[in-house]
């Protein structure tokens, strides 16, 4: 797949780093779901149990990516120098919500069409059942998790995750306007390393996953500061009394990533590499793919369990297509939902829908 120039920024105007951790936590989850999900990965499971299971087991973890990243870029736009930068909170959040619920629902409509073409013939626990109407209006708010009702489609916890942790944020840079919030950052960290994500029963809100978030906000400090030993000294300590607790290698990934991104962002030595043209073009439609890959792996599912379903190879390139047809759906949904330049953002839409 080759994005066009609609879907691309000039590197220039890229941060070294976030778009080839974008993607390569992109391809590892959507690699993660296909050996979770659906009858072909358990046929090649027969003949390359090691790649599944790791795949299976390990490839969630790139979620530590996502959750790094997304601090570090909430850092920039709200707190750029260290001070916050917020003067309209309600508005920023209206704002990260339209971004990432628009794309979202566009997702779901999909996924809801494709589950209902392929359950007569699919008889698989990974094909969603037909929603209804609670559930719809759950997942619209993104509060599908903390209301009980099942997903409609896979990985879509972590987009409400992702806007729990952005209101967090916006809230603390709002009710602590100077150079407190970093205290009230690095307390609510603490908390969440060291409490909150050791309860398995919170990980639907965002009080568990705080803990990564905020080392990417500490990255994002580091990275633009003229003294960042302290940023970094915060950071391992942090995650050090939180392994030595109990140790979790999520939460090692994630100190390894915000690390990195310090490292990119202070000039190491591989920013050119970072900022090859297609790692650009697949980091910035990553979030389309996350989206879209779902309904696109249960059709290559459905077709090939019904024509192939016992033999290896075909499972095998069925495999390898649904991969290469999320990335392609993935493009699509970012042009033509997702993007600044949508087609549909043309069309004049209610004051509460615009961008």
């Amino acid at each position: 797949m080759k994005p066009t120039a609609a879907a691309l920024t000039p590197s220039a105007q890229r941060l070294p780093g976030i778009d080839a951790l974008k993607a390569l936590g992109c391809v590892l989850i959507v690699c993660h779901h296909l050996a979770f999900y659906g009858p072909m990965s358990d046929v090649v499971h027969t003949a390359a149990p090691g790649l599944v299971n790791w795949l299976y087991d390990y490839g969630r973890m790139a979620v530590q990516i996502f959750l790094v990243v997304g601090g570090f870029l909430a850092a920039a736009s709200l707190a750029p120098q260290g001070r916050s930068v917020v003067r309209e909170p309600l508005q920023l959040i209206l704002r990260r919500y339209r971004r990432l619920a628009l794309p979202l629902m566009v997702a779901v409509a999909i996924t809801i069409v494709v589950a209902a073409s392929v359950r007569p013939w699919l008889p698989h626990p990974s094909v969603p059942d037909a929603p209804g109407f609670w559930q719809l209006l759950a997942h619209l708010f993104l509060l599908q998790d903390l209301l009980g009702q099942e997903a409609l489609s896979a990985g879509i916890w972590y987009v409400a995750i992702d806007f729990q942790l952005f209101v967090i944020s916006v809230v603390f840079l709002t009710l602590w306007p100077d150079t407190r919030h970093r205290w009230a950052v690095l307390v609510l960290a603490a908390a969440s390393l060291l409490v909150f994500n050791r309860r398995a029963g919170l990980d639907m809100t965002g009080l568990y996953f705080f803990g990564s978030y905020a080392l990417g906000m500490l990255a994002w400090w580091a990275s633009r500061s003229t003294q960042p030993s302290r940023w970094l000294l915060a950071m391992l300590g942090l995650a050090g009394m939180a392994l030595a607790l109990d140790f979790r290698g999520r939460l090692l990934v994630a100190l390894l990533v915000a690390l990195g991104l310090v490292w990119w962002q202070r000039g190491g030595v591989a920013r050119r590499w970072l900022q090859a043209p297609w790692l650009l073009g697949l980091g910035q439609i990553s979030y389309s793919v996350f989206l879209i890959h779902f309904p696109v792996c249960l059709l290559v599912n459905a077709l090939v369990s019904q024509l192939w379903p016992t033999q290896l190879a075909a499972n095998s390139f069925g495999l390898v297509a649904a991969f290469l047809l999320s990335l392609l759906a993935g493009w699509a949904l970012y042009l033509n939902v997702e993007s600044p330049d949508a087609p549909w953002r043309r069309v004049r839409a209610p004051a509460f829908l615009r961008p």
